[in-house]
């Protein structure tokens, strides 16, 4: 991966396909599924903060978001999403880009790194491009 390519340097047309794809994809969840009502969602948010605590230590150590150790990581937070239901990869790169925009997102997942939105953003593009 090329250290330009991020969420937010994203072409913007496909940035605007993913945005409507996550939102297409979790309306037609939610309906399917009583708003999520199959998932434990403490056990999701406590996964979440697990992981989240181990990415703000990688972030610090100097990991990249194409190193291996962080894609498995980013497969972690793929398979928790997943609990919901299996994001498509636009989809997928929607939530990147909701974790950005979002401000309430952003500030959540900044709490734990300053540089986490960007970081796992970054990650999550290459793992969609990769494995999804």
């Amino acid at each position: 991966m090329t250290p330009q390519m991020s969420i937010s340097t994203m072409d913007r047309e496909h940035a605007e396909q993913c945005r409507r794809t996550l939102a297409g994809e979790q309306a037609a969840s939610l309906a399917a599924t009583g708003d999520w009502a199959h998932v434990d969602k403490d056990q999701v948010h406590r996964d979440w903060h697990e992981l989240y605590g181990e990415l703000a230590a990688a972030i610090t150590a100097g990991a990249q978001p194409d190193d291996e150790a962080i894609q498995e990581l980013v497969g972690r937070h793929y398979a928790i999403a997943g609990r919901f239901y299996v994001p498509s990869r636009d989809a997928y790169l929607g939530m990147a880009l909701l974790y950005a925009e979002d401000d309430a997102m952003r500030n959540w997942h900044n709490s734990y790194h300053p540089e986490m939105v960007e970081f796992l953003g970054t990650a999550m593009l290459r793992y969609a491009g990769t494995r999804l």
